[in-house]
């Protein structure tokens, strides 16, 4: 009797829209890949790519710790983060462990690999690239912003975001994924400093673009400052396309849900809104639209309901 084959699914994003949407998905029984931005340089992923010349450890971090399937005092241990101390303060232990690792193996990619099976982790977690890249916004008045940390805070427009060095090589095992997958979803995360970084890596971008597999764009839920301020959800996606040159989206993941008005205002003292749904235009774009009440608030802050969206994209395998 033949192994049954778990539909494959390729999540593409980084921050922390992508850990969230994993612990639903592992759940479920699907073969998971993530592909994380390594395009951070700011707090303690800053501090170790800059002093030991290594990937930005902090969003791979959070993307195994989601995978995970350990003791959960084993992953709090992974995710503490040292509030004093010289040199320590401002660390998590996870990210010392990915310098260790990556020290010790020679390879940033093989100490994820390494800490994979020392999490138990649910799925392949790959870099974008195995080496870090610098993220670059050109304005709408033609100035430059370097350092995916210091973009949102320029109070500028974005024009479109660039990676340097021009010449960087994507993992062939992320080539490989992208190419067999059965969905790949994008998002949610910040559109410009964790999506994009990723897709604009040289052939990633392209291999999403020609992918047999269908692909859905999990939109934000609100607007963000310094990035996509008064963007509607058709913004998002054009913003994707201008990027990619190509209109690669089968589908995309609305909240239909009304926002509480008091945790709307605490949110626009952010200069931060609810992303409108302009479904006339994202109709346009030929996109199918799926709509739902899909957060959930923690402490006032909102969040995307890690359950319900991890049922509703298991559901679109049915239909792939």
């Amino acid at each position: 009797m033949s192994k049954k084959i778990d539909p494959k699914i390729v999540i593409i994003g980084g921050g922390t829209g992508l850990p969230v949407l994993l612990r639903g998905l592992k759940q479920y029984d699907v073969d998971i890949t993530a592909i994380v931005t390594v395009a951070d340089d700011g707090g303690s992923s800053g501090r170790l790519r800059d002093e030991l010349d290594i990937p930005p450890p902090g969003d791979i971090r959070n993307v195994l710790a989601a995978l995970s399937d350990v003791e959960p005092l084993v992953v709090e241990l992974f995710q503490h983060r040292f509030q004093n101390g010289n040199g320590l303060s401002g660390h998590s232990v996870g990210n010392l462990i990915l310098a260790a690792m990556t020290s010790i193996t020679g390879d940033f990619v093989k100490a994820i690999r390494e800490m994979s099976k020392v999490l138990n982790v649910r799925g392949k977690v790959l870099p974008a690239a195995n080496k870090s890249v610098v993220l670059h916004a050109e304005m709408e008045d033609g100035t430059i912003v370097s350092g995916e940390s210091k973009i949102p805070y320029s109070g500028k427009k974005i024009k479109r975001v660039f990676l340097t060095p021009e010449q960087i090589e994507p993992l062939e095992e992320a080539l490989h994924e992208i190419r067999q997958a059965d969905l790949i979803v994008l998002g949610p995360g910040s559109l410009y400093t964790s999506i994009l970084p990723n897709l604009l890596v040289p052939k990633i971008g392209q291999e999403v673009c020609e992918a047999k597999a269908k692909k859905v764009y999990v939109c934000n839920v609100m607007t963000q400052a310094g990035e996509t301020l008064h963007y509607t959800a058709s913004d998002h996606v054009k913003a994707l396309y201008d990027h990619m040159e190509c209109a690669f989206l089968d589908m995309i993941l609305v909240n239909s849900g009304e926002i509480p008005k008091d945790i709307q205002q605490r949110y626009a003292e952010e200069l931060s809104e609810p992303v409108k749904e302009d479904l006339e235009k994202l109709t346009e774009l030929g996109i199918t639209i799926i709509r739902d009440h899909i957060v959930k608030y923690e402490d006032r802050v909102i969040r995307h309901d890690t359950k319900k969206v991890a049922a509703l994209l298991v559901s679109l395998l049915e239909t792939c």
